[in-house]
């Protein structure tokens, strides 16, 4: 861990969640698994609507995607379309 940096908070989902709520920073999502036209969306918000953190992309289970500033304001909600099991990783 650098210095200065804050340790990151893991939380594995399978469905579309909140994942924090106020201001903080999306350090990474990694995908573990993925099927049936896996999507994933990344909102500034404590839902599915509002400011577009990370736009739709299609995941490729076991690997890592890391954001260099994902900053966000409102909080952080992960939308999850088709079958997807992955674990974020936000700063607070």
């Amino acid at each position: 861990m650098k210095v200065g940096l804050k340790p990151c908070k893991s939380t594995q989902i399978s469905a579309s969640a909140e994942i924090s709520a106020g201001p903080g920073a999306l350090a990474g999502i990694f995908v573990s698994s993925c099927s049936g036209s896996p999507t994933i969306k990344v909102w500034d918000n404590s839902a599915a609507s509002g400011t577009v953190l990370v736009d739709t992309f299609t995941p490729v289970a076991a690997t890592f995607y890391k954001y260099a500033d994902g900053a966000f304001n409102t909080g952080c909600y992960v939308n999850l379309g088709g079958t997807v099991s992955c674990t974020v990783f936000t700063r607070n």
